[in-house]
């Protein structure tokens, strides 16, 4: 029996190693034969086709060249694409002059170009399913410690494959201008402000010009401020106006609970009413109206309380496939879900989370709606108003941190500067995008709560305590504590007395040195990590400083305490909960405080509280 297994085993080996990646030549030589003949056939041929789907390398090149001289706008014949062969130096693979003749004479029907191109597509998509499924197995194989995070790779790759996207994501800047100049084109044509997706909110899209794709926005509030029914009337909008799909994950709430609030928000009835089922003969009529329309609305609801960023990430990718599109996902909220994997803190869990989040946002180009609790540290000021520093899991540095006020060598403490903060004029030391050491205007100093901090040491024993999730400048750019390894390099400052001396010292290593040649002197250097080690809990501090987005302490240039993966920041604020007397009863300010590539501001909204409901001031009152 054991011989019989080995020679059946021995006959699969071999019976594999024999059978022929799928490929048709004939489809490829027929397409380029049309593609000769007719510039129809090229257009045709580009819908469904792209030189890496070819099978042989020379036809392969046959097609760059053909869709060159197409994209020129030059002529279309053998001697034309011979020439372009030889610019390229792929004329001798192709077999010169004669082989492309020969593609001519032997091309069945130009009219079944599409054809042609479709058989030459579905051949490329088998041999990619093919070297993915050997990419999984070897994963597999590997026995990998997450096999959750392996899991949900696999999934990737696949759907890569199912929707024909390429892996390659090297791209020439010529192709990106000319896409950047058909939008621009686009919107001359058609202005409006709204380039992403509408909130549905007049004054936030003015402000964000809608949510725009690929973004990551966080949507941080303190309880009982409305910030799962501000997201809730966001999705609704974007399925029922917009008629896109939405899916929402919800952590807190079961989908009937949510469906409740959506339906008691659309209809305006009151959420106690609809809880009790007292309802009048006119509430009943809204309900049936609004039945009407959300009846039709693509929301999704998926109200796992386990459910982990691989989860998410997974069922958002096959809701995209099973419905063609996708408008946006929601994540409510941040801080009940699970990574999925071993972490060595939350806080690093977290970070990874939103990292996964953005990923997530990326892959799918679509907007990604994230929503947090806010630390309760807020309500011991007199202004509570939330700020980035208020976000749960923020990097942040201990209270005993020195940072640099100017280039002198000047510091402050930063519970000094918590303390006496309130010039607006207040500037530190940041750095700019071309590694020069510039003042920096200090918009905002928070206490951030008692939190675990690690002594971060360099090679000079330069040290520094930090939450594990504080980002440090370095050679690769910018890294958390907990992501530095022993022998990583970090940007430190150096005051001008210093520099100036140690520049005859580093004239023999300029590449240990950044800044710009007409500045005097160097004034910052790279110094290499030794370790990093838990020393216990403590005050923590966040700053934020305006433009450069960083500052220096303790000599090393960090960057602010913000949510580094998001796109938006934005907070929800109700005066009332905190000044029942207030003017400003029935109003919600939404603060957009970080906003990657446009405006921050503040926008207005109503808070309807009896249909637990956000809506536009101008239309409060219209029933």
């Amino acid at each position: 029996m054991a011989r019989q297994t080995q020679r059946r085993d021995a006959n699969s080996a071999q019976h594999a190693l024999e059978r022929a990646i799928p490929h048709n030549l004939e489809a490829e030589e027929s397409l380029l034969g049309a593609m000769l003949l007719s510039r129809d056939a090229i257009g045709d041929a580009l819908e469904y086709c792209q030189a890496a789907d070819f099978y042989k390398p020379s036809h392969a090149a046959v097609f760059e060249a053909l869709t060159e001289l197409h994209s020129r706008g030059d002529s279309i014949d053998p001697v034309s694409v011979s020439e372009e062969l030889r610019r390229r130096d792929t004329y001798d693979l192709v077999g010169g002059t004669a082989a492309l003749l020969e593609l001519q004479a032997n091309t069945p029907a130009v009219a079944s170009a599409s054809r042609y191109a479709r058989i030459v597509e579905e051949y490329s998509l088998l041999r990619k399913l093919i070297k993915v499924a050997g990419d999984i197995s070897e994963l597999a194989y590997s026995v990998p410690e997450n096999v959750g995070a392996v899991l949900d790779l696999a999934e990737s790759l696949i759907f890569e494959v199912s929707q024909r996207k390429s892996t390659d994501s090297l791209v020439s800047i010529k192709e990106v201008l000319l896409r950047t100049l058909d939008d621009l084109q686009a919107q001359y044509e058609n202005p409006d402000n709204v380039t992403g997706v509408s909130t549905g909110f007049f004054e936030l899209d003015e402000i964000l010009s809608g949510m725009q794709r690929s973004a990551l926005i966080i949507v941080g509030a303190r309880p009982g401020m409305g910030k799962t029914s501000f997201a809730l009337g966001i999705a609704t909008h974007v399925a029922s106006r917009s008629a896109l799909p939405v899916l929402v994950f919800s952590l807190e709430m079961s989908h009937l609970e949510l469906t409740q609030r959506i339906l008691a928000s659309e209809a305006r009835v009151d959420s106690r009413k609809m809880r009790t089922g007292n309802l009048s003969e006119e509430d009943w009529s809204r309900i049936s109206r609004a039945l009407g329309h959300l009846g039709e609305a693509p929301i999704y609801i998926d109200d796992n309380a386990h459910v982990t960023i691989l989860d998410i990430r997974a069922k958002a990718r096959r809701l995209k496939a099973a419905t063609g599109g996708l408008g946006l996902v929601v994540v409510d909220y941040l801080q009940l879900m699970s990574g999925g994997y071993r972490s060595e803190s939350r806080q690093m869990e977290v970070s990874e989370i939103s990292r996964g989040l953005k990923l997530l946002a990326r892959e799918l180009d679509v907007p990604v709606l994230a929503l947090s609790q806010l630390s309760r540290n807020l309500e011991m000021r007199s202004d509570k108003r939330p700020a980035l520093a208020d976000l749960r899991e923020s990097g942040c540095l201990a209270a005993s941190s020195q940072v640099a006020v100017d280039a002198e060598g000047n510091t402050v403490s930063i519970e000094a500067l918590w303390r006496f903060f309130g010039h607006p004029g207040m500037e530190l030391l940041s750095m700019d995008s071309d590694g020069r050491m510039v003042p920096g205007r200090v918009r905002d100093v928070r206490f951030s709560g008692v939190k675990p901090l690690y002594r971060l040491r360099l090679g000079s024993g330069r040290t520094l305590d930090a939450t594990p999730n504080h980002r440090f400048y370095t050679r690769r750019g910018w890294k958390m504590l907990w992501q530095l390894n022993t022998g990583d390099e970090l940007a430190v400052h150096l005051t001008s007395a210093v520099a100036e001396a140690a520049v005859p010292a580093m004239a023999g290593a300029p590449a240990t040195v950044s800044s710009r040649r007409d500045e005097p002197a160097a004034t910052m250097i790279f110094e290499g990590v030794d370790s990093a080690e838990f020393v216990g809990w403590g005050p923590t501090y966040d700053i934020t400083v305006d433009e450069h987005e960083s500052f220096v302490a303790n000599g090393m240039v960090v960057h602010n305490s913000l949510e580094q993966d998001a796109d938006v920041v934005m907070f929800i604020y109700r005066d009332e909960a905190y000044n029942p007397e207030t003017m400003d009863k029935g109003i919600a300010e939404i603060l957009v405080s970080k906003h990657r590539n446009g405006p921050t501001g503040v926008a207005r909204l109503s808070f309807l509280e009896s249909y637990t409901k956000f809506a536009n001031m101008a239309r409060a009152h219209g029933g």
